[in-house]
């Protein structure tokens, strides 16, 4: 009956299930375990009809132009160059630190001089890893790596990953830059902003298509079964099934955690509404040296809303992710031994040319949203 079926309704597969269905003319079943679309850019409106983003905040950002088509035949954009600051004793400063904060940090005469020297050794615009700038050899650019890494990396990161910065992967540090430019916004990219009416509706035209069926509240393994051997088969409803299966979900449950459950920080969080019209002034501040959450989130200053009594905030306390009931891994841990245990479980698809892994959680990677459709939109073009 389906020519492709997709587990998982969030970006990764609602945007290869709208490609495969209608370009491909491909009959397409989309399996969700949650009782909505979206993944974890699902949002809605709180009980006082602030629009909040459940899963914490999600930014699109990208500067790649056919993603950006493809997502806006499907919304119209509040578009807006997304600022962050970080709480450092009682200041805000802007974070990525950049020139901006660096002479709010220092007094004006040692701010020019350090701003010169590092647009000499760096080049302006560029975007410098934290850990990069901590390994120069040059005094002043070591003061000022200090400063960043013990003011706005050091504790920040040690409470989002339950870790000691020099064990985290590069992957993840690089992306704490220090920004050789002026540009407050968080990112570079041409297109920042989010949809207009917010992702839900976004991603609920994204689905409507004849071609495609989407089953909610429903656990994949409920209606697809696994039988391993020199091949991995596929049954539908009991059934060998041929056609094609894109999988988004964590890879490790689907086989039960058989070799271990591959480690995930997961996040708290909590909302809270206050009778005024602003909490914090900003969209994100994070809290890089105080507190025990990492940031809080105020959304009508992330989505532009102007027609709500009030004002929503959120606040992000990371854990361990143990699979618990009601926890959701949002980020891999990545280094070498939980590669290689990733690779077992991805050593039981393989044999299954018909079987493709996508997305954060079957990838166990992390991607950005934009990222994840170009990946999405490439592997519907191949099938």
């Amino acid at each position: 009956m389906y020519d492709c079926i997709i587990v998982g309704a969030g970006v990764a597969g609602a945007v290869c299930a709208r490609k495969l269905a209608e370009e491909k003319r491909k009959k397409v079943l989309v399996i969700e375990r949650r009782d909505h679309i979206g993944g974890n850019c699902y949002d809605e409106p709180d009980e006082f009809g602030v629009l909040i983003h459940n899963y914490g905040p999600h930014i699109f950002h990208t500067g790649m132009e056919e993603v950006f088509a493809f997502f806006s035949r499907f919304t119209e954009w509040y578009l807006f160059g997304h600022e962050v600051v970080a709480k450092v004793n009682d200041s805000l400063i802007p974070v990525p630190f950049n020139l901006n904060t660096l002479h709010m940090v220092y007094e004006k005469e040692k701010a020019d001089r350090l701003e010169k020297k590092l647009i000499e050794t760096y080049g302006e615009g560029s975007r410098v890893p934290i850990m990069k700038l901590r390994e120069s050899e040059d005094n002043d650019i070591r003061e000022i790596a200090r400063y960043v890494y013990e003011n706005v990396f050091l504790r920040y990161t040690m409470k989002q990953w339950g870790q000691k910065p020099e064990e985290i992967s590069p992957e993840v540090t690089g992306r704490v830059p220090v920004i050789i430019s002026r540009d407050n916004r968080y990112f570079a990219d041409k297109y920042q902003g989010v949809p207009k009416n917010g992702f839900t509706p976004m991603f609920a035209r994204m689905l409507d298509h004849e071609n495609i069926t989407v089953c909610l509240h429903t656990d994949c393994k409920d209606l697809l079964t696994m039988e391993e051997g020199e091949e991995l088969r596929i049954l539908y409803k009991g059934e060998p099934y041929h056609g094609d299966v894109i999988y988004t979900g964590a890879l490790d449950e689907l086989f039960d955690c058989r070799y271990g459950r591959l480690p995930y920080r997961s996040l708290d969080f909590q909302f809270e509404h206050y009778d005024k019209d602003s909490y914090q002034g900003h969209s994100v501040v994070n809290y890089t040296v105080s507190e025990e959450f990492t940031r809080i989130t105020e959304f009508k200053f992330l989505t532009g809303q102007k027609d709500a009594q009030g004002t929503t905030i959120v606040k992000e306390y990371p854990f361990s992710y143990t699979g618990a009931a009601g926890e959701i891994p949002y980020y891999a841990i990545l280094d070498k031994e939980n590669e290689a245990l990733y690779q077992k479980y991805k050593a039981l698809v393989s044999g299954n040319h018909k079987f493709h892994l996508l997305g954060r959680l079957a990838e166990y990677k992390y991607y950005n949203i934009d990222i994840m459709a170009k990946k999405a939109l490439e592997l519907a073009e191949q099938i």
